[in-house]
Parts: C-alpha cells; structure tokens; sequence
C-alpha cells in the first residue's frame, strides 16, 4: 500500500525510461524491463567494511545518505499534495528552526481524511497527550533524527520550517515511520548468465518497481508500520499486498507465498537507510521516516519466479533494471545507489 491517507507511506517516487516495450503489464514478462536511471552523486568515500546488525539485516560503509542536517526541498513543495492548499513560502535560509523569523506565519491544515478521526490517526492535540520522543504505548513516537523539539505541546520537525503546520496527510503527531523493502535480482539471459552493461562491464541489477495509483509515479513498494508491529514484519506484508497481490488471493495461495516471502525475508538483508524522509506530506508537526532494506535474489530462483501481480494502491508492478546516469525523483535514488554498490553492479 501506498499513498492512502490510511496508513500508507507516500514511498519516494522514481523515473522509468520505458524502452520500446511500451508501458510494463501488472505481471512481469522477462522481456518488457525498461531501466531505471539514477545518479551517482551524494555519496559518501567508499569502505569495503560490513558490521552485522540486529541480526538479520547489516550495513556497510559504502555509502551514507545525507547528513542530517541538509535541508529539506520537497518538504517545503508550494502546493500540498491533495489538497488545494499553498505553503507559507520558507527560504533555504530560514528552514532551521534557530533562525529567527518573526515574519513566520505557516499555513494550518490537516486533511479531512485525518480529522475523521480513522483508526491509524491520532486525535487533536488538546483532547489527548501523547508521550513525545518516547515508545508510547503501542505508537513509537521516537525519531531517528534524535530528540526533536515540542513546542506548545506540538512536536517540531526536526529538519526545520515546511511552511504548513497539522498533520495534513500524516496521521501521528512526530514522526510517522514506514518501511520500504528493495528487493533486487541480477538481469539474465536467457541461459541465464549475469548479463553486464557494456560501459562499466558490471553485472546489471534488476528491483522490483511498482506504479502507484496515485499519481502514476514509479516507486519502491513501501507502507507505514502499524502500532506494536516489527519493521520485518513491515517489509514482508507491504512487498506482499503491493507487488504480489496476496490480498485478493486465494488462501492456498496465500499461503505458499507467505511461506516462500517469509523465508526469503528471513534471510540477510542489507540495511540500506534509516532516517527522516524528505516527504511532500510533511509539515512543521508531522514527518515521515523510514527504514529500506535490500533483499537480493541471488541465485533467481526465490521471489524471481512468483508472478508480480499489482495489489493494493499499485497500478503496475515489474523488474526494472537499474542504471546510474540519471537522476530519479526523490530519495529512492540514492537508496538504489548505496545497493548497487554494496552488491558491486551497474
């Protein structure tokens, strides 16, 4: 799921160069993949040192993402996704919050959606008092960030201004957490040899890509994580419901895949992010982060032979190879960025 007020993480859209295929079918067909483009830049020097942790997943040096302290552009986007709502202009110099700006008069706005007041919202500040920078009963309200501000009971972004004050799309207060599994395979041919570009005579990665609904953007299948509910367990049903379809399968069905997800995704992953998301949803009290995870089909024969089938808030779903010219919208560059290099491909 996706970008339903509900739950769903607005996952950072990314650029497909559609080869002449045409527009990829909701199943996968090994020869319609079109590459994805993405640059190479904002990354860190490179180290070939890995350190295991949590157990399942590890991380490497290879890469960082941005230094916390970058501001954040589509955060502060003049128009609020959804809505006919206009931002209160913020200048790359009045985005931190230590800079004072009198003049500063943000736009208040929480979506109706969240104002009903559903199951995955919270209620206005006011009527409840949440426990900020702390586990709160089921809703982890801590950041990745560190320890934000509250100001008159309203916790602060803790990358600056966004111009809008609420909630708009966001249903907690604080920080919202998501998860976003990448899941990746090499590109073959057909005797099934890793098949190398012919620029850096790298082997070619291929991940799984879904078109949302939405806004018919090309994405990395991610959700929000529910109340109580391990990132684990986060990444399997979001990569199950958006690129499998297990919602509207048969419960034989289901139960195979849920078998072969759960063991592929029991397996290492490599713990690409975690951190705050330079979401277009986000506001001065409410913020989206996540956690990406890679997990790699090394041998193609785990969840390359599931059919892909669009679930949920997904319209299309593919293999779509990676390739490093190009810029891509959002964040979802750069995670794919840091997994080519860690697996040593294109």
């Amino acid at each position: 799921m996706l970008f339903s007020p509900s739950r769903r993480h607005w996952t950072s859209a990314i650029r497909v160069v559609i080869t002449l295929f045409g527009l990829p079918l909701t199943a996968s067909t090994p020869g319609a993949r079109p590459a994805v483009l993405c640059s190479s830049h904002h990354l860190n020097r490179t180290s070939k040192h890995i350190t295991p942790i949590c157990g399942d997943y590890y991380t490497s040096s290879i890469g960082t993402m941005s230094s916390p302290a970058d501001a954040h552009v589509k955060s502060r986007c003049p128009q609020y996704p959804g809505s006919t709502i206009k931002r209160f202009t913020v200048p790359d110099d009045k985005v931190d919050w230590n800079q004072q700006w009198l003049q500063y008069s943000p736009v208040n706005y929480t979506a109706p959606a969240v104002l009903n007041k559903p199951i995955w919202a919270d209620p206005d500040i006011g009527s409840f008092s949440p426990k900020f920078n702390a586990v709160d009963g089921p809703v982890d309200r801590s950041s990745f960030e560190g320890q934000y501000k509250v100001e008159n009971g309203k916790p602060l972004n803790p990358r600056g201004r966004t111009g809008l004050t609420g909630r708009g799309l966001l249903g907690r207060w604080g920080p919202n957490h998501a998860a976003d599994p990448i899941v990746t395979r090499w590109k073959v041919d057909a005797s099934g040899a890793k098949i190398h570009h012919s620029a850096s005579e790298k082997p070619i990665l291929q991940f799984v890509s879904i078109k949302r609904r939405d806004c018919g953007e090309w994405a990395i299948p991610g959700g929000m994580v529910d109340p109580g509910e391990q990132v684990s367990l986060t990444l399997q049903r979001e990569f199950s419901e958006e690129a499998l379809n297990s919602l509207s399968l048969k419960q034989s069905e289901k139960e195979d895949i849920h078998k072969r997800i759960q063991k592929f995704f029991g397996s290492a992953g490599f713990q690409v992010y975690e951190g705050y998301v330079d979401d277009p949803r986000n506001t001065d009290n409410a913020w989206m982060e996540t956690v990406a995870v890679n997990f790699h089909d090394e041998a193609g024969d785990s969840v390359s032979e599931l059919p892909l089938q669009a679930g949920d808030d997904a319209g299309h779903v593919q293999w779509v190879d990676v390739d490093s010219s190009f810029s891509l919208y959002a964040s979802h560059c750069h995670f794919l960025e840091l997994v080519a290099r860690e697996r040593k491909a294109h």
